[in-house]
C-alpha cells in the first residue's frame, strides 16, 4: 500500500499527465528527489522545508497539503487536518513547520522522554524570560 506522500504525488501526476521531471523543473528540486519521494515505500525522515516547498510548487498544491502527506508518510500523525472549507483560514495563518513537526511527534515519545522534553522546554522558556532570580 502506498504511503500518503506517494498517493499525493501519484494522483497529481496521473491527473495532470506530468512526469517526475515536469514536477522537478517547476519546483526547482532534483528529479531524483521527486522520484524517490514518489516511489519509496517508507519515508525515513521528514524532508527538508525547501524540498517540501519545491515539491508543492512543482505539484501546484498547497504547501500544507504536501507537508501533512510527508509527515504522515514518516509515521507522524498531524492533528486537525484541514477540510476544504478551512483552506482559506489555513492559508491565512502562518505556520511554522518545525512547530507542527514537534507537536505531531511528541506522541511517539515514551513518557520518560516527554518528561525530558518538557523539562528542556521549561528551562529554555525560563532562560528566555530573563535572568534567573537570585537565591
Amino acid at each position: 500500500m502506498a504511503n500518503a506522500l506517494q498517493q499525493l504525488i501519484r494522483e497529481r501526476l496521473d491527473r495532470k499527465g506530468w512526469s517526475y521531471g515536469d514536477v522537478a523543473r517547476r519546483g526547482g528540486v532534483p528529479r531524483s528527489t521527486v522520484h524517490h519521494l514518489a516511489t519509496a515505500d517508507r519515508v525515513v525522515r521528514m524532508p527538508q522545508a525547501s524540498t517540501l516547498e519545491g515539491l508543492a510548487k512543482g505539484l501546484e498544491l498547497p504547501l500544507d497539503a504536501v507537508r501533512r502527506a510527508a509527515a504522515e508518510a514518516c509515521g507522524i500523525h498531524v492533528y486537525g487536518t484541514p477540510s476544504a472549507e478551512d483552506a482559506d483560514a489555513t492559508a491565512a495563518r502562518t505556520t511554522d513547520p518545525e512547530v507542527d513537526l514537534l507537536i505531531a511527534s511528541v506522541q511517539q515519545l515514551s513518557a520518560e522522554d516527554r518528561r525530558h522534553v518538557a523539562a528542556l522546554v521549561e528551562s529554555l522558556l525560563g532562560r528566555s524570560a530573563g535572568p534567573a532570580p537570585e537565591k
